[in-house]
């Protein structure tokens, strides 16, 4: 054969089979840069200490520390973990990429429930496993529907707690319940990209679990309360033989000097976290209310524990008219019907005049159609 009649380089059939992952919109339908409250970043920013950090980096030109070493000794420090059972990632999505890549492939099961991360999905299809979705128990993830959903092929869980794009929480007794329900062969894996946000005594022991289990892994990251989205940093924690297949796939230089360094100067202050958190909470409770008090009018929030809440539009407005008006009051917010959920919207707690914007804006176009 000719190189002129030589087919073309074709994708893997199962990499073809991936939706690209679709980022939260900052600007309107005319181009108008919107406040940017749909990918659930900290409405706070970010630690001065951490900013300060990247600040003072005077040389760029060498590699940074290829195994994030005082970054992974002070995550330990924080929360009881040997350094030598953390891995550092690009974010935490490298790493839950890398746990698909690692246990599964073609001819394997990737499980995870409906209206879970849609990296997930990607993950799976990746490393040419097939992805599956068990039910969902009214937009939360459903321990029973999971368990039923495994099989022989199934190799990989995923559970995000709290859940991303819903908010809903499963408490210790139902994760510990769905651990004990698997194989021991399955790798489960816990997702904690929100856990900062929980109530301090409220969490869902999954670091515990990944300290005493073979076959857990939890994954965490700086994007969310840390506000350190823009430096892509995430850790995972597990047993040494799951850190060590993550380490050998992982990207050699994963972590760039500038996010060790914001990384590190975060953890040190608790402070903001903790300022972060109480912002959060005060004002998911104001903006969940101000969403409960046009029931009437279709609208629903669905229980969140994270820094976002998804409001279903069940009556005659929908969130398709929902985001427009939200639009010309300024703001961007998550649309997702590429995730199944074309009546609702995930909206990210900003700050008080945000919400009480957006509040206003679904109250108006309630009263229009009423």
């Amino acid at each position: 054969m000719t190189d002129q009649n030589r087919p073309r380089p074709e994708g893997k059939p199962w990499i073809m089979g991936i939706h690209a992952y679709v980022p939260g919109k900052a600007t309107g339908a005319d181009g108008r840069t919107l406040v940017k409250l749909s990918a659930n970043e900290n409405s706070l920013g970010s630690s001065e200490a951490a900013l300060a950090a990247r600040k003072s980096l005077t040389r760029a030109a060498g590699y940074p520390d290829p195994d994030s070493r005082q970054l992974r000794a002070a995550i330990g420090a924080l929360h009881g973990i040997d350094p030598a059972r953390i891995v550092c990632g690009t974010g935490s999505d490298e790493l839950l990429n890398l746990a698909a890549q690692g246990f599964a492939g073609p001819g394997d099961e990737v499980l995870f429930s409906r209206f879970s991360f849609a990296v997930y999905d990607i993950a799976a299809r990746r490393c040419g496993a097939t992805p599956v979705e068990a039910p969902d128990r009214d937009y939360a993830n459903d321990v029973d529907a999971l368990l039923t959903a495994v099989t022989e092929r199934t190799r990989v869980v995923f559970l995000a707690n709290p859940n991303n794009p819903t908010g809903t929480y499963l408490p210790r007794s139902e994760v510990e319940r769905l651990h004990a329900g698997l194989p021991s062969d399955v790798l489960f894996v816990l997702d904690q990209a929100y856990a900062e946000y929980l109530a301090p005594g409220n969490e869902d022991g999954g670091i515990e679990l990944a300290a005493h289990h073979d076959n857990v892994l939890v994954t965490r990251t700086f994007s969310k309360i840390y506000g350190l989205a823009g430096e892509r940093i995430g850790w995972a924690t597990g047993a040494p033989q799951l850190v060590d297949v993550l380490n050998r796939i992982r990207g050699p230089f994963n972590v760039t000097t500038s996010g060790q360094a914001a990384a590190l100067a975060a953890l040190g202050d608790q402070d903001f976290v903790a300022r972060s958190r109480d912002h959060n909470a005060a004002e998911l409770a104001r903006f969940t209310a101000a969403i409960e008090a046009l029931g009437n009018h279709g609208l629903r929030a669905v229980p969140s524990k994270a820094n976002f809440l998804l409001v279903l539009f069940e009556g005659e407005l929908t969130a398709a008219q929902a985001l427009e008006a939200i639009g010309e009051a300024g703001y961007a917010v998550r649309h997702l019907p590429g995730q199944g959920l074309p009546h609702a919207l995930r909206i990210t707690i900003g700050k008080s005049e945000d919400m009480d914007a957006i509040a206003e804006a679904l109250r108006k176009l309630v009263e229009q159609g009423a």
